[in-house]
This record gives structure tokens, C-alpha cells and sequence, in this order.
């Protein structure tokens, strides 16, 4: 049996080849009862537009490839459903491909998505090479979102004020008296940037010997080892700041198998507020930089760079807020002094 064709739906409507195109393109000018009359048509018979004509006729796929650098970290969640939601509301379809991977295979990461000619691409992440996204700038829109690093010019980037979330979480700590602060760093210019506010929070307080930074590489299991060796000091801290959500769970974790509750013993901050954080058994206190909104800001710079190609590229950075749950307190009596 023969799939539905758009003659097909045009006469089981009633109306002309020319009508049904109209109102598949999503165009206003045709009347609400004839609109309705094609798409009660389409759905009775089956019929679906055949995207890769289309898309011959149109000079367009109306595909957005997503290269994600990192698929384990939920914030990126968060950033992709906020980017989908625009997206699909103007009519394009999302291809996801993994960069670790890619680059792991020995492929150029974004050479599968341009092969199947994507309209634009949103890089979400870190990438090793951003200079490397120029010549793809050339081609098409291309937007940065969740990193810092510098891109060639053309390039948009969308990310949160890593500065001043990094400051709002180590003041939390500061403000409840805390003077023994650590911080789980972590990489790439978003480490950087955290990892320098914290310092620089803890100078402007007078306690640049009070406080200790172990690196780690934003995973759970980072978080855990970082924790473990901040917690084997003499003079171990008692408060954390976390580079990102997941390594503060990997130090929740490592103070629980040490015996000590948070956060009568340790308070742990993280970064990104990502449903992990919300879990009512973690309730972990963390910055949130706003993903769903850095997502949909993303796709708006896209949908920008098509009506309008061309010219400098800008820098939007969303304003973080500290949301202040269960793992933060006061310190334990009897801590006196900052750690060093």
C-alpha cells in the first residue's frame, strides 16, 4: 500500500495541492476552518511531509545540531530542554551528537552534524579547541552555551556570571561563620573563574592562609576523593564549596563515611541547582545559574543569527542566585582559627 501523498490530503479536504503546502509551511494566511480541514485530512490518512524534499526546495533542513561535550553532568539537562523548547516552538528539530566521543573516535566534533547540513549548531560545554568552531562560523549560526573560553569572532556565548555565583556561595559559607572553607575545583575557564572568586571572596575577608583548593575533574567520584583528602588535614575544613552539583554529592558521600553529619560537622555547597540537588534526602544548598533560561536564551541568539546573519558576536552572562537548603549551617563549636 502506497503511503498518503499531498494530493491525497488535499482532496480528502476539499481544497487545492497549493492550500494543503500553505498550511504544512505553518503559514497565517490561511483561513482557521480550512487549516483545520488539512490537518484533520493529514492526521485521518497518515500522511507525513516528506522532509528531505523539503528541505531540497527550501535550502534548509530545519535541523539544529547540539554537539554536548559532556553527557553525564545534569545541569546540561536542565540547558537542553530550555534550547528544545524554543526550538521546536519555530519549527526545527534538535540532533544531538557526543564530542567526547567524537573526538575519542578520532572524528571532527562537529563533522557528523555538519555532514548531515544542519542549519546552525549550538555548542553546549567546554570544548578542547574553540578556535576550531571559525571556519564552521563561516558556514552557519553558531552558539556557545555553558562556556567561557574565548571563540573566534561571529560566535555567540550564553553562559552564567561564574564570578559572581562562585562569590554568593563563599559569602554563604562566610556569613555563617565559617572560616575554614574549601573549595573542589574544577577545569576549563568555568573551573577558573569559580575557583578565582572563591579566592579572592576568602581574601576580601582577611583569610587568604583560611582556606584550600583540591582540583578535581567535576565528576562524582572527583568530588568524593577531593573531600576525602580536605578531611584528612589536621586542620580539616568545615565548610565545602563544590565546583559543580555532582562533586558535592561525591563530598556529601565522603563525609558520611568519615562519621560526620552535614551540616552540624561540614556544610557543602554546589553549583548549577540541577534536580540531583533537589532530591529531598541530599537538599543540597547550590548557586543556580538559571539553565532552562540559558538554554532558551541560547536558541534565541540562534533564531537571531537566521533573520539576521553576520556580525560581531556577543556575550550574555545570567545572573546567579543562591538557593540556601540542608547542607549548610553554622560551624561546629570550638573551631577556632582558619585552616594553613
Amino acid at each position: 500500500m502506497r503511503p498518503p501523498t499531498i494530493r491525497d490530503v488535499a482532496d480528502r479536504a476539499g481544497v487545492s495541492k497549493s492550500l494543503v503546502s500553505l498550511v504544512l509551511r505553518g503559514s497565517g494566511q490561511v483561513r482557521p476552518e480550512k487549516r483545520d480541514a488539512v490537518l484533520r485530512a493529514a492526521r485521518e490518512l497518515g500522511y507525513r511531509p516528506n522532509a528531505a524534499a523539503r528541505s531540497l526546495s527550501e535550502q534548509r533542513t530545519r535541523t539544529v545540531g547540539v554537539l554536548l561535550n559532556d553527557l553525564r553532568n545534569p545541569w546540561f539537562a536542565d540547558l537542553l530542554d530550555g534550547l528544545n523548547s524554543l526550538l521546536h516552538a519555530a519549527g526545527l528539530h534538535m540532533l544531538l551528537a557526543d564530542a567526547r566521543l567524537n573526538r575519542r573516535t578520532g572524528q571532527d566534533p562537529a563533522g557528523p552534524l555538519l555532514d548531515l547540513r544542519v542549519d546552525g549548531l549550538v555548542v553546549v560545554g567546554t570544548l578542547p579547541d574553540p578556535a576550531a568552531l571559525g571556519p564552521v562560523a563561516e558556514r552557519i549560526p553558531v552558539v556557545v552555551a555553558g562556556a567561557r573560553e574565548p571563540v573566534p569572532p561571529g560566535v555567540d556565548v550564553v553562559a552564567g556570571d561564574d564570578e559572581k555565583g562562585a562569590r554568593l556561595a563563599t559569602e554563604h559559607l562566610l556569613g555563617l561563620g565559617h572560616r575554614r572553607i574549601a573549595h573542589i575545583a574544577g577545569y576549563g575557564a568555568v573551573g577558573e573563574l569559580r575557583r578565582r572568586s572563591f579566592e579572592a571572596a576568602v581574601r576580601d575577608h582577611g583569610l587568604a592562609g583560611g582556606a584550600a583548593v583540591e582540583p578535581s575533574d567535576m565528576t562524582e567520584e572527583g568530588g568524593y576523593r577531593a573531600t576525602v583528602r580536605l578531611l584528612s588535614r589536621p586542620d580539616r575544613p568545615t565548610a565545602v564549596f563544590a565546583v559543580n552539583d555532582i562533586a558535592g554529592v561525591g563530598a556529601l558521600s565522603a563525609a558520611g563515611e568519615l562519621g560526620l553529619r552535614v551540616p552540624h560537622d561540614l556544610s557543602v555547597v554546589g553549583y548549577d541547582n540541577t534536580s540531583i540537588a533537589q532530591l529531598r534526602h541530599l537538599w543540597l544548598t547550590t548557586v543556580d545559574q538559571a539553565g532552562h533560561a540559558i538554554g532558551r536564551l541560547a536558541a534565541r541568539r540562534l533564531l537571531d543569527r537566521f533573520d539576521r546573519p553576520g556580525g560581531e558576536g556577543r556575550t550574555h552572562l545570567a545572573t546567579p542566585t543562591l538557593e540556601a537548603r540542608g547542607t549548610t549551617g553554622a560551624p561546629p563549636p570550638g573551631v577556632a582559627g582558619p585552616m594553613g
